[in-house]
């Protein structure tokens, strides 16, 4: 860390509460060249709008494409996700497209007609929306979490009795046409998705007004998370200036396109094709490399006597005798991409996301060795956090580093308070926000408000849901934080904050969380929203408008083009999700999306609270105060010690499914940095930046090459990316 920018940090903050911004310009540095390439570019390049009639136009056909194709591939195929993490196949592949295929067709016309690099981007940020908000780890899941604790119900696990008296019937189809109770109507609504109607009509009457109010809910949360994205934008990339590492291929990709619209061809002052993205010779070495390993891969899925490279490591075996059998899971799995964006990150990111995976499992190890109950230990905590050692200390990490962040931050959010209550004077800048500080803030609290109100309306006692939406908004801000600053592809907490609340308050059976306090409506509400939070929408907005102020792309058009493609992505999906079952039969689509993955994790949660824990309350609130004091140790240290070599990013993420299935890939790509500048310096650094650039580019290539030949020939069950 250079002096001068701690400087400017503890200039904005207190020492302490700056270190969560200081690796972001360590981070920028150490990539070779900030994510803002707008004082770079060519004059007429950076007046360019971005958002002009073609642009629009493909961004909404895009929002149809994946609207439909993704819920097909992720739920039916169960292949590579096109979607599902924050530097998207998708939004890549349409990138590709544009740059390979489209442009170089228009520059056939006349070179006027190719697309401009704002025209690009602005695309790309379109479809950072429609692919993420359609597919697994979104809300479609909502359509499923509806339907299948009815479907799931029997007469032995009594989950009917747990349903009809305390969920709202507009909430769900299995109850609206039967006036709240699951009578002939709702069955044959709930019974026809899992099993199919063949030729028969979908019950449209049964969903419309459940899926019309659910459909409301959701687009009220993505304003929510639009107005709150409004709001940290100039504090995190401007004043604390972080790093946005999963920017930087798209910009490399779209960086020609400002030398194509000059009359000359090229930059001034520079050759024909020097500095040139696609025509670099090590990118196209590293692009080599997975699709080398992927062309084989796949052709062996397809005809298996073809030889296959492993990119995998099954350590089951290894792990057998207590008590290192505690550790659980510990899969090695090799991702090209994620080692190539592991190279943009900061040592000390990088460092932290593999080094605090292996400091959770050697904590399950000493637990053990203590006395401490093996259930204790292993119990599955993707959903509850039962899992003592690691679930309360992560939400101890999120609520103190959110509360740092806040902190840090304190001028800017003051500021933003003081312009809705007309405190202050508007600034310059404020006009180049895609909202104004007051409507960003009152926008705020009334879309919480409403989804306050709304799940209070749904049966959930006034308390419960305030705990819930304060949770999920904490989740949110310390997952994406993970984004834009440490560039995880996947962001995941995977807990049930109402569980941790009520695991804090009761040693026994919750009395706090109960039937009467509504603990059925409140799963699915849980469920839906907060546990699986893979596909959420933040970190595309605030990615969005990092490019489009760096680009001097026209913010107020932008806004009102990614609100179009979000209703449009959105009513498209959710549509597919519901004909989906009916067309093909739930029970034939993939069993996460069914059952597992939402159809009986919120029952499962109702039975899990209101039976007997494995600890006790001062156990959790122990483990709690552990995580909110390490983290708080972390920022204060990285504050006042530049050698300090652990960042909170990885014990935030330390004991949830990211980490467990990226820490291989993530130590390659941190051992391969560390080593290239170790013995070739930061000038051999910056001249291999290409090299794992162009591991991400053909991994992205391959993903969709094997897609198109799946869907072609049929064929499921065949991924590239964890799913």
């Amino acid at each position: 860390m250079n002096p001068s920018s701690v400087a400017s940090l503890r200039t904005a903050a207190s020492a302490s509460a700056a270190s969560t911004a200081a690796p972001a310009e360590t981070a920028q540095a150490e990539v070779g060249a900030p994510v803002s390439a707008s004082t770079s570019q060519p004059v007429a390049d950076r007046r360019e709008r971005g958002v002009t009639p073609r642009v629009v136009i493909f961004s909404l056909v895009m929002a149809v494409v994946f609207g439909y194709a993704l819920p097909v591939i992720d739920f039916k195929l169960h292949n590579t996700f096109l979607g599902a993490q924050h530097l998207p196949p998708g939004s890549v592949g349409t990138l590709i497209f544009l740059l390979v295929i489209a442009n170089p067709l228009l520059g056939i016309l006349s070179r006027k007609f190719r697309l401009s690099r704002n025209e690009a981007l602005t695309v790309y940020i379109t479809t950072l929306f429609s692919s993420l908000l359609t597919g697994h780890g979104a809300e479609t899941q909502l359509v499923t979490n509806l339907i299948a604790p009815f479907y799931f119900a029997t007469r032995e696990n009594a989950w009917l009795s747990s349903l009809e008296p305390y969920v709202a019937p507009w909430m769900t189809p299995a109850l609206w046409s039967d006036g709240g109770k699951y009578g002939p109507i709702g069955r044959a609504a709930v019974e026809g998705w899992y099993v199919g109607t063949g030729t028969a009509p979908i019950p449209w009457g049964a969903w419309l007004v459940p899926l019309s109010l659910w459909m409301i809910f959701t687009l009220t949360s993505y304003f929510l998370l639009a107005c709150l994205s409004v709001i940290l934008r100039a504090q995190w990339a401007e004043r604390e200036a972080l790093a946005f590492p999963l920017l930087r291929l798209p910009l490399e990709m779209t960086r020609d396109l400002a030398w194509m619209r000059t009359s000359a061809g090229t930059a001034p002052g520079t050759a024909r094709g020097e500095g040139s993205f696609w025509r670099n010779r090590i990118l196209w070495i590293g692009v080599a490399i997975p699709f080398t390993i992927q062309t084989l891969n796949g052709l062996n899925f397809y005809f298996p006597d073809v030889p296959r490279v492993p990119l995998d490591i099954n350590t089951g075996r290894l792990f057998t005798e207590a008590p290192w059998n505690q550790i659980g899971w510990v899969p090695m799995v090799l991702f090209p991409m994620v080692v190539g964006v592991t190279y943009l990150l900061t040592s000390e990111v990088s460092f932290s996301l593999w080094f605090f995976y292996f400091l959770m499992k050697a904590q399950y190890i000493g637990a053990s060795l203590m006395g401490f109950p093996s259930g204790m230990l292993a119990q599955n905590g993707a959903l509850y956090p039962e899992k003592l050692i690691t679930g309360y200390q992560t939400w101890g990490a999120f609520l103190m580093y959110v509360a740092l962040i806040g902190w840090t931050g304190r001028e800017h959010y003051g500021y933003v308070v003081k312009r809705a209550f007309r405190r202050a004077p508007a600034r310059d800048d404020e006009k180049n926000e895609m909202l104004s500080y007051p409507v960003a803030f009152w926008g705020f609290c009334l879309s919480w408000g409403v989804m306050f109100a709304f799940t209070v309306a749904g049966g959930v006692r006034w308390d419960v849901a305030l705990a819930l939406w304060v949770t999920y908004i904490v989740g949110c801000i310390a997952l994406t934080r993970v984004a834009v600053e440490g560039g995880l592809l996947s962001l995941q907490h995977q807990t049930a904050p109402l569980g941790m609340v009520a695991r804090l308050f009761d040693s026994g059976p919750s009395r706090w969380l109960t039937a009467d306090a509504g603990i059925a409506p409140a799963a699915i509400f849980q469920t839906g929203f907060v546990v699986h939070t893979r596909s959420f929408l933040l970190p595309s907005f605030l990615h969005g408008l990092k490019l489009a102020r760096d680009r001097n792309i026209a913010i107020k058009p932008l806004g009102w083009l990614i609100a179009s493609v979000i209703l449009v992505s959105f009513v498209v999906s959710w549509t597919t999700c519901v004909r989906l079952g009916y067309q093909n039969a739930g029970l034939q689509l993939n069993s996460w999306y069914w059952k597992h993955g939402n159809g009986d994790w919120a029952m499962n949660f109702v039975r899990v609270v209101e039976g007997a824990p494995q600890n006790v309350a001062w156990i959790n609130w122990l483990c709690l105060t552990i995580g909110a004091t390490l983290t708080w140790g972390m920022v204060w240290m990285r504050g006042h010690y530049a050698w300090f070599p652990l960042h909170p990013i990885g014990y935030l993420m330390w004991g949830n499914y990211p980490s467990a299935i990226f820490w291989t890939s993530i130590f390659v790509g941190w051992g391969c940095k560390v080593l290239i500048r170790r013995f070739g310096g930061q000038d051999a650094y910056r001249k291999l930046l290409p090299l794992f650039l162009g591991l991400i580019l053909g991994d992205v290539t391959m993903m969709l090459f094997w897609l198109g030949i799946d869907g072609w020939q049929g064929r499921s069950m065949h991924q590239l990316l964890p799913g």
